[in-house]
């Protein structure tokens, strides 16, 4: 046998090195997400049962207070209650990323998104029936978000604090300020959290699709970001693997060449793709390549020994 031949028989199959991109980037993103999660949850903690602690509270922590405070801000240069400027500090560090990378925020970070991503795995192991809306009814539902948002900014302006927290599923899990109280208002709150989470079990990232508000925000600035995942037709076979395990719903295969804003910057599709180079992270036109879809080992053969098998 020729050393090209067992060479060969060494090298992991595409498949094979597939699978393993794919466990790497999961456990990278994973580790990543219940860090952050384990953070906010350690300051709620802190601030809702250590009184002199200082510590910051949840609302301290997210940045849409900078989006929630942003009419205020413009028309009296004053801030909305509960809005403290690291605020404003964390929004425009999120606009800079968003403008940047996108949305992966939304895939690496954001505890509510963890949260979903949780459930999904729960319905997965359960195997509980999955609701896939098609093309028109998803695209309609999608504007839930903006809606949301729209409501949320004039509301806390009409009354000047931050109006989302009664009714804001992030803000109930995370805050853990059920554990020291119980009002008429937070009951409200429970339920709608209650009813998102359940309703996340039949369709994946329900609340980041429809609903999440801040998602509106990064829908918009995603078309402008400078990295994106860009499909190249001349190297992509249409097997349609990259669209499976997209969280939010993207049809991958059909980008032209960019993916949908609403991408949550997960790199599923990347790490799925078997086709080196079909789906890139690059900046507009590839004239900068972050990352490639398709295993980095090639099956180019080895040079051969000079000695024919015998």
């Amino acid at each position: 046998m020729s050393i090209a031949q067992t060479d060969r028989q060494r090298r992991p199959s595409r498949a094979i090195q597939r699978l393993r991109t794919i466990r790497r980037t999961t456990l990278a993103r994973r580790v990543t997400q219940l860090g952050f999660a384990i953070f906010i949850l350690a300051a709620a903690a802190r601030h809702q049962f250590e009184s002199e602690s200082g510590t910051a509270s949840v609302d301290a922590l997210c940045p849409f207070g900078a989006v929630e405070t942003l009419i205020t801000w413009a028309t009296t240069g004053a801030l909305i209650a509960k809005v403290h400027p690291s605020n404003l500090i964390l929004g425009v560090a999120v606009l800079v990323a968003a403008l940047l990378v996108g949305n992966a925020f939304c895939g690496w970070i954001c505890p509510m998104g963890t949260v979903q991503d949780g459930l999904a795995w729960v319905a997965k192991n359960l195997h509980l029936p999955q609701w896939h809306p098609g093309a028109r009814t998803d695209r309609v539902l999608r504007w839930g978000r903006f809606v949301v948002l729209g409501l949320v900014m004039w509301m806390s302006y009409v009354t000047g604090r931050l109006w989302f927290a009664d009714y804001d599923p992030y803000f109930t899990l995370f805050s853990l300020h059920w554990m020291a109280e119980w009002t008429e208002t937070l009951a409200w709150s429970v339920g709608i959290t209650a009813a998102v989470l359940i309703a996340s079990l039949f369709v994946e990232r329900l609340w980041c699709r429809y609903l999440c508000p801040l998602g509106a925000v990064f829908a918009i600035l995603g078309r402008f970001s400078f990295l994106k995942i860009r499909r190249n037709a001349d190297a992509c076979t249409d097997c349609t693997l990259c669209d499976r395990p997209c969280p939010v719903g993207i049809t991958v295969s059909k980008a032209d060449p960019a993916v949908n804003a609403d991408c949550v910057g997960c790199l599923d599709c990347l790490t799925s793709c078997p086709v080196r180079g079909a789906l890139e992270i690059s900046t507009p036109r590839g004239a900068y390549k972050l990352l490639s879809s398709g295993p980095a080992i090639t099956d180019k053969p080895m040079a051969m020994s000079g000695k024919a098998d015998r």
